[in-house]
C-alpha cells in the first residue's frame, strides 16, 4: 500500500521536470497574487492541492471570477470562468517561455488583463520567464507521482490542522518555494529586525509554528517534511522530535520522505513528526497552549 500511496519521488530523477514545473506553476501563483485582494501572510497567492492537481481557487475579476487548474492526470492546465468559458493548455516537453506566452494569450482571448513580474521568485536561476528556453521538461510519471504524495501530505497536514483552534493557515502550496505548508500562530507579535525584506516581514509577522513536505532542491536534494518555529526560541535544536532530527544546514527539523515510505504507518510518522515538533518549540516559546489546541474530532490517520 505505501508504495501506491507514497510512491518513490528521488529528486535527482526529476529534478529537470522539477524545475520546469516550478516555473510554471510560479506564473500562475503570480496570476492570483496580482489579481487578488491581499490577505495576510502572503495566503492570498497560494496554490491548494485538488484531486486532480492544484489550482487556484476563485480570483475575482471585475465582473465574475475565474480559476486556473493544473491537471497532472490528463496533463493539462484548464482556465475556467464564472461566464462558463473554458480553455486548456497541454502540458508536455515545452520550454517556460512557450508555456507563458500561450498562457498569457489564453487570459487575454478570455478578456483577463494581468502584468505579472517575470523575474522567477526563490529560484536560483533568474531569467525571465519569457525568455527561458533552459527549462523544457515534463515526465509525465514523475508528475502524478508528485501529486500522489501531495494528496497524501494534503491529508494529513489537514488532519494535524484539526487539534488547533488558535488562528491557523490553510493547508497550502507555495510556488515561490514549491512546498506545502500549514502553520499555527501563538497570537503574539514577533519581533523583526529592521532590515528584513517585505516578503519575510509580512510572512513572519506573528509568532508561526510551521510544518509541510517539499520534493527537493539543490541546496537538500532530497524529498521531506519539514517543521521550524519562527522566531526559533533558544534550544529549540534539542527538541525531542520523534521521528526525524534537526537539521543543521537548514536549521529546521527534517522527516526524510524515504523514512515516512518505509513506516508501518506512514500518516502516523508524518504526525508524530508534525506534532512533536510544534510542542517542543511551543513549549519552550512558552505558547498558551490550553487557549489553541483541542483533542482532534478527525478519523484515524492510520
Amino acid at each position: 500500500m505505501n508504495s501506491i500511496d507514497w510512491p518513490a519521488l528521488p529528486f535527482p530523477e526529476w529534478e529537470s521536470t522539477c524545475d520546469t514545473l516550478h516555473m510554471w506553476s510560479q506564473i500562475v501563483g503570480k496570476t492570483r497574487m496580482a489579481l487578488s485582494p491581499p490577505v495576510n501572510h502572503w495566503w492570498h497567492v497560494t496554490l491548494y492541492v485538488t484531486p486532480v492537481g492544484l489550482a487556484t481557487s476563485a480570483i475575482p475579476l471585475p465582473h465574475g471570477s475565474f480559476d486556473a487548474e493544473f491537471d497532472f492526470l490528463r496533463h493539462r492546465l484548464v482556465v475556467r470562468t464564472s461566464e462558463g468559458e473554458e480553455r486548456a493548455i497541454a502540458l508536455y516537453p515545452r520550454t517556460v517561455a512557450d508555456f507563458y506566452r500561450e498562457y498569457m494569450d489564453v487570459l487575454r482571448d478570455l478578456d483577463i488583463e494581468v502584468s505579472i513580474d517575470l523575474t522567477p521568485a526563490e529560484f536560483d536561476d533568474p531569467t525571465p520567464y519569457d525568455q527561458d528556453r533552459k527549462h523544457a521538461s515534463y515526465d509525465r510519471a514523475a508528475v502524478v507521482r508528485f501529486h500522489r504524495v501531495l494528496t497524501g501530505a494534503n491529508r494529513v497536514l489537514r488532519e494535524f490542522r484539526g487539534g488547533f483552534i488558535g488562528k491557523c493557515s490553510p493547508v497550502h502550496f507555495f510556488w515561490g518555494s514549491f512546498d506545502l505548508a500549514v502553520s499555527r500562530f501563538s497570537g503574539r507579535r514577533a519581533q523583526l529586525a529592521e532590515s528584513t525584506d517585505h516578503m519575510t516581514r509580512e510572512a513572519y509577522s506573528r509568532e508561526v509554528s510551521s510544518c509541510g513536505f517539499w520534493p527537493g532542491d539543490r541546496r537538500y536534494p532530497q524529498p521531506a517534511f519539514y517543521a521550524y518555529h519562527s522566531p526559533a526560541p533558544a534550544g529549540l535544536e534539542n527538541g525531542a522530535v520523534r521521528p526525524g532530527a534537526w537539521n543543521a544546514q537548514l536549521r529546521e527539523f527534517i522527516l526524510g520522505y524515504d523514512e515516512v515510505r518505509s513506516a508501518a504507518s506512514p500518516e502516523q510518522a508524518i504526525l508524530d513528526f508534525c506534532q512533536s515538533a510544534y510542542e517542543a518549540g511551543a513549549k519552550l516559546a512558552g505558547w498558551e497552549r490550553e487557549l489553541l489546541e483541542c483533542p482532534r474530532r478527525a478519523r484515524s490517520a492510520g
